[in-house]
C-alpha cells in the first residue's frame, strides 16, 4: 500500500513539473539569448539559465495578464502589440515599452510591405482595403 502512495505522489510531482515546464520558455532559447549578451568566452551555469528561465517566463506572464485584463474590460478576445505596450507602461516598464513600440511600428511597416508583395505575386489587380502603400495612391 505504501508503494502505491509513493507512485501516486511521484506522478503528481511529475505532472506539476510538466505543467511548470509548459509555462516556461525553452531553456535552450534562454541560454542562447543570455550568451549573446556576454563575451564570447563566458560560461553560463545551468542554475543561471534555469533562474533566468523562471524570471523571463514570469515577466511575460505578468505583462500578458495585465494586457488580458484590459482586453476583457474592453470585451475583446485578442491581445495585440499595443495592449502589451500599454501593459508595460502601466506596470512601470516604460523603459522597455518605448523600444518595443518602435519595434512594433517597424514590424507593422515591414509586414505591410510583405502583404503588398504577396498581393502582387498572387496576381491580384486591385488594392486590398487594408493595405496602404504609396504605389496605390493617386
Amino acid at each position: 500500500m505504501a508503494e502505491s502512495d509513493d507512485e501516486s505522489g511521484g506522478q503528481a510531482a511529475s505532472g506539476s513539473k510538466e505543467l511548470l515546464q509548459e509555462r516556461l520558455l525553452p531553456i535552450a532559447n534562454v541560454g542562447r539569448i543570455m550568451k549573446k549578451a556576454l563575451p564570447s568566452k563566458a560560461k553560463i551555469s545551468k542554475e543561471s539559465k534555469e533562474t533566468m528561465q523562471e524570471c523571463v517566463s514570469e515577466f511575460i506572464s505578468f505583462i500578458t495578464g495585465e494586457a488580458s485584463e484590459k482586453c476583457q474590460k474592453e470585451k475583446r478576445k485578442t491581445i495585440n502589440g499595443d495592449d502589451l505596450v500599454w501593459a508595460m507602461t502601466t506596470l512601470g516598464f516604460e523603459q522597455y515599452a518605448q523600444p518595443l513600440k518602435l519595434y512594433l511600428n517597424k514590424y507593422r511597416e515591414i509586414e505591410g510591405d510583405n502583404n503588398f508583395s504577396m498581393y502582387i505575386i498572387a496576381g491580384k489587380d486591385q488594392q486590398p482595403s487594408n493595405t496602404h502603400h504609396p504605389f496605390f495612391q493617386g
